[in-house]
């Protein structure tokens, strides 16, 4: 093969940056933690987005969700968007996606049409005579599904047909199969290893492992795992490897609500009413009563989710395995992250919602890129998700455009952890009007900022790192407030790339 880089590019989906076994002894991740040993961990990375479509958006694109309009689940990246898979291509690279994509919504419209929706899923002769790539990726097999969801599919469901699974239907729920969720216990989902989706990508993935190996190509190549993300449910023996004992339990703390904004406060209530926040009619995510997460009963579903970040490791390695015994990881950059973190009981909140606090902001992340320096070092610089596709291209010396906002982190994943970054911006938006927050995170603060909304949120990360004590009204940081509020302008200011320079005076 040719001494251009490759790039493996290994995600999982609503992953808690703790629950890794470098930060958490209690989790076994043991071939993460091996990736982790060989490379660089980063403490301090986090999405631009806290849901699913607009920071996987981010990560093909290198813009904010706010310029790549794919601002909320429900919406779609549009296809005009140029995409990092296009860039590579350009350069000479095969592109692939395996897994979950969710660049698009699960129904879809004449003037928005979608392909991830329930009516594609099953149909082999679509799939069959597509033409071209997607969003640019030349090869791409993907599913929908979460566990025991009903939006199985495309390619992980002609795979199960393919493999004689002829009962596919008994592990998943109406409409596309027959499983009572009712009826599962403790998060032990019937579903056998052997047909899980994690057995399907990780074939899949070291399969075309070995086409590029066999065809001496470059490659960038995604392998997008869509667990740990609820509902909890993963199959034996992942579902008993931890016992209660083993679960690190987070509970809203009495009265850390008290100085937050309304929403944070009818979450502890049992009849909390989040209606005047529904201007769309769809449901949002975490506005709801979420007293569900202080629970007993959620004590099983975190044991089902450590259960689920165990199963997706030990397909990792299985891939990271293959990587290596074909030679190739001497010459591949690898990246592991996600896309945002996940609740577990902390604030008394579960899974996701317009909270931003670091449980669901920050993101595992490690680098390894080969005869990196410093390997097995940690790294507590800023970086966001958005930097990445511009990182990519420069670490594989192709041209960088100028209409990328991230920034270039490629002396960084060799080992020089000069700081590259003051601040990061998440943004979210996921109601046009009344679920609208941009967030603004630098070394010590975070500041929170509601559109249209007198209240907010301000967070000395130094002095009270579990977010306990908003300091949005608090006289003592009001001049703190004022200088992070001109930063958070300055920081949105400028974020926009420049297309070009100035040739001329005129």
């Amino acid at each position: 093969m040719n001494d251009k880089p490759n790039v493996l590019f290994i995600t999982t989906d609503e992953h808690h940056w703790k629950c890794m076994g470098y930060n958490h002894p209690g989790i076994k991740t043991p071939n993460l933690d091996k990736l982790a040993a060989q490379g660089t961990i980063f403490d301090r990375a986090y999405c631009p987005n806290p849901t699913c479509s607009p920071t996987r958006s981010s990560l093909i694109t290198g813009l904010y969700p706010s310029q790549h309009g794919c601002y909320t689940l429900g919406t779609k990246l549009p296809e005009d968007v140029p995409t990092l898979g296009e860039y590579f291509q350009k350069g000479g690279y095969r592109t692939s996606l395996y897994g979950k994509a969710h660049f698009m919504p699960l129904r879809g419209n004449e003037e928005f049409p979608s392909y991830e929706t329930p009516d594609h899923f099953g149909d082999r002769e679509f799939w069959d005579n597509w033409e071209g790539d997607f969003y640019g990726f030349d090869t791409f097999e993907t599913t929908r599904n979460h566990t025991t969801e009903a939006w199985v599919g495309p390619h992980y469901r002609f795979w199960l047909e393919d493999k004689g699974f002829e009962n596919w239907k008994d592990w998943y729920i109406p409409t596309a199969g027959t499983y009572d969720q009712k009826t599962q216990v403790d998060g032990i989902w019937p579903i056998p290893e052997e047909a899980h989706y994690n057995t399907w990508l990780s074939e899949r993935v070291r399969n075309k492992l070995q086409e590029h190996k066999d065809a001496d190509e470059n490659f960038f190549l995604w392998a997008s795992f869509p667990d740990p993300h609820t509902p909890y449910a993963v199959p034996e023996p992942w579902a008993s490897m931890y016992s209660e004992e083993d679960i690190v339990r987070e509970y809203v703390v009495p009265g850390e609500h008290d100085a937050n904004p309304l929403p944070h406060q009818l979450t502890q209530d049992p009849n909390g009413n989040f209606d005047a926040y529904k201007t769309s009619g769809m449901g949002n995510h975490g506005y709801r009563p979420q007293t569900f997460s202080q629970n007993d009963d959620f004590t099983k579903k975190i044991q089902a989710y450590y259960g689920m970040v165990s199963f997706t490791d030990h397909a990792i390695g299985e891939i990271l395995d293959q990587l290596e015994d074909l030679g190739l990881a001497d010459n591949t950059l690898v990246v592991f992250t996600t896309d945002h973190g996940h609740f577990l009981g902390k604030h008394g909140l579960g899974a996701k919602g317009a909270f931003h606090y670091e449980d669901l902001l920050k993101v595992p992340f490690i680098s390894r890129a080969p005869q990196q320096k410093n390997a097995g070092g940690r790294s507590d610089n800023l970086i966001s998700l958005v930097d990445l596709p511009q990182t990519f291209l420069s670490y594989c010396n192709l041209p960088v455009p100028r209409t990328m906002s991230g920034v270039d982190f490629t002396e960084m994943f060799k080992g020089d952890q000069t700081p590259l970054r003051d601040h990061v911006l998440v943004q979210n938006r996921h109601e046009v009007d009344t679920i609208f927050l941009n967030t603004y995170v630098n070394e010590r603060y975070k500041l929170t900022v509601y559109f249209n909304q007198p209240h907010g949120e301000l967070w000395d990360l130094q002095e009270d790192p579990d977010e306990l004590h908003n300091r949005w009204a608090d006289p003592a940081y009001a001049e703190i407030k004022a200088e992070l509020m001109l930063k958070l302008n300055f920081a949105q200011m400028g974020k926009d790339p420049v297309p070009m320079p100035r040739l001329f005076g005129a």
